[in-house]
């Protein structure tokens, strides 16, 4: 078995057993065009139990965190079927390790563009111990995507690149951002995200969804919670937190 299949295995593992494993840091030998093959054959693995690829999603679209994380473009991960979670419905925290959740714009992408638009929260959930990872080490774990639920597609309003965003937890505001904080501009997360599959032969097909980048920092879920997003002229959308 390949040192490729082999961390992607490790990965897997993690997500099946809901059992972390700790970060090797630079002690990995990973390199970012490593990481993706790792990342791909993670994701392979969850298509050959059944799961259907829906889209892509994308990471470090802040500036502070790139600069964070040391680097001067956006990653990016794969969305399936799976990961979907109705608008209002139920996050069980015994399916994932430590999930925390952030606000996102999504788009749908048809013919290579941008058709609608839509309010949307991504569930991240590191499969490292206490959420610590290196670059390579996040990208070869599908940017820690998990989860993500869509509110109404709806047309795209003018003036996108800066609507308020507003993350409640039991009705109490925990995050206040703006969709500004997304590549200055969400639509930007299309031509990097056309940029990227081209470059790494992914095919971002008709009805594919594009989660653009998270608006605010993330919240970690907690039992019993009601987590709703609300951006400007876009809408809402919810998840309840299980056990």
């Amino acid at each position: 078995m390949s040192t490729v299949d082999q961390f992607a295995v490790r990965l897997d593992d993690a997500v099946t057993s809901r059992i972390a494993i700790p970060s090797s840091g630079a002690g990995t030998g990973l390199d970012v065009p490593t990481a993706y093959r790792v990342q791909q054959a993670v994701v392979d693995r969850r298509l050959a139990r059944g799961e259907r690829a829906v889209g892509l999603k994308l990471g470090l679209t802040s500036r502070a965190k790139m600069t964070q994380m040391g680097v001067d473009e956006v990653i990016w991960g794969r969305l399936t079927d799976a990961m979907r979670i109705p608008d209002g419905g139920t996050v069980r925290l015994d399916d994932h390790i430590h999930p925390k959740a952030e606000p996102e714009v999504a788009f749908l992408v048809e013919g290579g563009a941008v058709t609608a638009v839509a309010p949307a929260i991504e569930v991240i959930d590191s499969r490292y111990v206490d959420f610590r990872f290196t670059l390579p080490e996040v990208i070869a774990d599908n940017t820690s995507a998990s989860g993500f639920v869509l509110g109404a597609w709806q047309p795209i309003p003018d003036g996108i690149d800066n609507l308020g965003v507003l993350l409640e937890v039991d009705g109490r505001a925990v995050q206040v951002g703006s969709t500004a904080a997304i590549l200055g501009d969400p639509r930007r997360a299309l031509s990097d995200a056309v940029r990227l599959a081209d470059v790494n032969g992914v095919d971002l097909a008709d009805n594919s969804i594009l989660l653009a980048g998270a608006a605010t920092a993330a919240v970690p879920l907690r039992a019993g919670s009601y987590v709703r997003v609300t951006v400007e002229r876009l809408g809402t959308a919810s998840l309840r937190v299980g056990s």
